[in-house]
């Protein structure tokens, strides 16, 4: 179900080939980060094994990285979006979400959904808004 697709902008490469993913750099990002500190190294290779991925690189430095979990028919959950801090402020992130929308086999999805602490305004410019009806979702969390 998966195309590899590369998309490359101004020195910039997305890919959605997992071969290149750069677990190290995953791993230290989200041991810094306030939804995936506690995730091992293990975690995250099972997580990407089993998620349409999106990776961004400047050469051969990987310096972005965007996870989509869905069923390619009608719903999609992004999660662990991420652009390293010295990276951030270029639209950088802008382009990969620009990049994860027009994916070939997400086109026709019913629902997207994702969770952020403080980049609402960045999702809002792609027709992410607050869940219309809160009460219809539930969620266990361990």
């Amino acid at each position: 179900m998966e195309k590899i697709i590369n998309y490359t902008k101004g020195g910039f490469t997305v890919t959605t080939d997992k071969e290149k993913i750069d677990i190290d750099t995953l791993h230290n990002f989200f041991n810094k980060s306030y939804w995936a500190n506690d995730r091992t190294k293990q975690t995250i290779i099972v997580s990407i094994e089993n998620s349409l991925c999106f990776s961004m690189f400047k050469g051969e430095k990987q310096i972005g990285f965007a996870r989509v979990i869905t069923d390619y028919a009608t719903f999609a959950y992004l999660c662990d979006v991420f652009i390293q801090e010295d990276y951030r402020g270029n639209g950088l992130g802008i382009w990969m979400l620009e990049c994860i929308l027009n994916y070939p086999n997400l086109l026709d999805l019913k629902k997207w959904l994702l969770a952020t602490r403080d980049a609402h305004e960045l999702y809002r410019k792609f027709g992410f808004s607050s869940l219309v009806n809160p009460e219809k979702y539930m969620e266990i969390v361990n």
